[in-house]
């Protein structure tokens, strides 16, 4: 026998889903839930709600997006010095006249350099390494923008690196390595510190925090 026996409402039941998918693979609707299904916290039903909305309401949402998603396809470039992306080239913080010239903070990606900037505190200006090392998905330094970094980093007037990277395993590893890159210039190489945030309890904080809460500590 090929396999179980199935009964009537089985199979219709079965013939209807392929048939509902069939219609569906390769539509220009399932070639847009399938796009929007790629973008960061949109798994396939987030994508599927999406793509509906989108479709239903196409004068409010869906043409004003694909007017500002054309023009900023357009209009936004890759920042030649820092790897930010901006509208000007190069971009607004590394010609800013009151940047000072002498911090460089290194992040990971531009999403890293945007939550900085919304902090209003860092007054200097970026380098972006376009990600981190790591063994396992075979990110190497030619990988990263690390031979730019150094030209930077030795450049007249640079006087402090901040590497701001994370405080997982590939962030622990990345600074290890551009610490060691940077030994032989005459800069200062620092890192943001790494504990208790504004407003946490200790009783709710993973052991990992906590030590570098501890080690961090300062004098008052």
């Amino acid at each position: 026998m090929d396999g179980p026996i199935k009964s009537g409402h089985d199979g219709m039941r079965e013939a209807a889903l392929q048939l509902a998918q069939s219609a569906m693979a390769g539509s220009e609707i399932d070639a847009l839930i399938q796009c929007l299904a790629r973008l960061p916290g949109l798994g396939p039903r987030s994508a599927r709600r999406a793509a509906l909305q989108l479709l239903k309401r196409r004068e409010a949402l869906l043409e004003p997006l694909l007017r500002t998603l054309q023009a900023a396809s357009e209009a936004v470039r890759v920042c030649p010095i820092c790897g930010n992306l901006d509208t000007r080239s190069p971009c607004a913080i590394c010609t800013d006249p009151a940047r000072d010239p002498t911090l460089l903070c290194v992040v990971e990606d531009v999403a890293d350099l945007w939550a900085l900037e919304r902090s209003h505190v860092f007054k200097g200006r970026y380098h972006v390494l376009g990600g981190l090392l790591s063994a396992l998905d075979g990110v190497g330094p030619d990988d990263l923008s690390i031979a730019s970094l150094l030209r930077r980093a030795g450049e007249p007037g640079v006087k402090e690196i901040i590497l701001a990277t994370s405080a997982t395993v590939e962030g622990q590893t990345t600074a290890h390595y551009l610490m060691d890159r940077l030994s032989g210039l005459p800069v200062t190489v620092s890192r943001l510190a790494h504990g208790v945030p504004i407003g946490g309890e200790l009783d709710y904080l993973d052991d990992g925090t906590l030590a570098a809460a501890l080690k961090a500590r300062r004098p008052l």
